[in-house]
């Protein structure tokens, strides 16, 4: 299952730089997490309508230059997985239900993006 977020998602900096605008209180972070965290959702509800098993992610980030840094890019990530389990697209997004997190980078100038790609995986039991 595959999702389109449009446009880019905060990265590292960007983060830092809301929670720094609060003093000490974390409101301008969490008005940024809310309105992107929601975004994510909304585009997972859309797309999958049935709550899913443990899923891997591959997630390609159409950026539209090369000017953040691949790390600071992935700081993302938090948003679509906590938009996935806002959503009920996956229960929680714990270790027992995301499995590997795999990331590409691309330059895409007319239309940066997060291409996301969900694959349900089958859990083999340890023994």
């Amino acid at each position: 299952m595959k999702l389109i977020i449009p446009g880019e998602l905060p990265g590292l900096n960007e983060i830092i730089a809301e929670s720094k605008k609060g003093r000490g209180r974390w409101q301008p972070y969490n008005d940024m997490k809310q309105e992107h965290t929601e975004k994510v959702a909304w585009i997972a509800r859309s797309k999958i309508k049935r709550e899913l098993g443990k899923v891997d992610l591959n997630i390609i980030w159409h950026c539209e230059n090369r000017r953040r840094d691949k790390d600071n890019i992935m700081a993302g990530t938090k948003f679509i997985l906590d938009g996935l389990v806002m959503a009920g697209t996956i229960k929680n997004d714990g270790w027992r239900h995301v499995g590997n997190i795999s990331h590409g980078f691309v330059v895409d100038k007319s239309n940066p993006r997060v291409e996301v790609l969900l694959t349900e995986i089958k859990e083999v039991e340890n023994i």
